[in-house]
């Protein structure tokens, strides 16, 4: 019997992740369906909305905008990562009627950074850039993979610290606002920020990156973002990766937890940017 999965957000039109699933599918050998469902809050309550997926007999459900915190809330279940991110992206709904929260996003970002980019976090200087949403599910998958430090910078430094002394560690987690970053290269530089959904840049000195920084936008595009371009720029040999793989990394995240079944993911980020492209 083919077992049912979904994602579930406002707006969901644009969403890449049946594509992304299908491709899974196809290559693991697994039998399932995967679609886009919209919740739209004015018709229904998001409560109501996957109650009614579990008795259709959905195995498991991919949440997306605006309704992470509305998931994180719902699970009965929650691992360590969403607990730590205050937020759920992945439901699996487990016999008895128990549905476990999990967030996949930060162990995507990762694995793209380790695998895709080839540059493993032990022993590396990292610089995250904002403190928002996105940066919370990053920082437990990051720090189980023992980088020599982390310096969070946002707009609100304060909003920062709050952040890194949320995580008891011997590694060092600084924090600052965009004026005050420590003056050096940092080997890995994340923007968790959406500036460059509006084209523009944190404002911050191109003296963080060095010859062979790497630097990560966890926004995507047709073209390389204003921040890779920016990287690129000051520091022509650094390496630049955008936000493509983590979409693709914590899909595959995923659907590792509903299958058993780890992905590949480069093969997989190839055809949807091809997809992107052509758009």
């Amino acid at each position: 019997m083919t077992d049912k999965y979904a994602v579930v957000g406002y707006p969901i039109g644009h969403s890449k992740s049946p594509l992304i699933h299908r491709l899974f599918a196809e290559q693991t050998g697994q039998d399932i369906t995967y679609e886009a469902i919209l919740i739209d809050s004015e018709d229904t309550s998001f409560e109501w909305a996957i109650s009614d997926l579990k008795n259709r007999g959905y195995r498991g459900i991919n949440i997306t905008v605006p309704y992470k915190l509305d998931a994180f809330e719902y699970a009965n279940e929650l691992s360590s990562r969403a607990q730590t991110a205050h937020a759920v992206n992945t439901f699996s709904f487990e016999a008895e009627g128990i549905t476990n929260g999990d967030n996949t996003d930060g162990i995507g970002l990762i694995n793209d950074i380790e695998i895709n980019g080839n540059r493993p976090f032990k022993n590396q200087s990292v610089l995250i850039l904002g403190a928002g949403g996105a940066v919370q599910g990053i920082m437990e998958p990051l720090l189980e993979k023992q980088p020599k430090s982390v310096h969070i910078a946002n707009r609100t430094a304060k909003r920062a610290e709050v952040l890194g002394a949320r995580f008891t560690t011997e590694i060092p987690i600084t924090a600052s606002g965009w004026d005050d970053i420590p003056e050096q290269n940092y080997d890995i530089i994340i923007n968790g920020t959406s500036a460059s959904l509006d084209n523009k840049l944190p404002p911050i000195s191109t003296s963080v990156i060095g010859s062979n920084s790497l630097v990560y936008d966890m926004m995507y595009g047709s073209e390389p973002t204003i921040f890779m371009d920016w990287a690129k720029q000051a520091q022509p040999s650094c390496q630049t990766m955008d936000g493509l793989g983590m979409l693709v990394g914590q899909a595959a995240e995923a659907f590792y937890l509903w299958r058993g079944v780890r992905p590949e993911t480069a093969p997989v980020i190839e055809e949807v940017r091809k997809l992107i492209n052509k758009a």
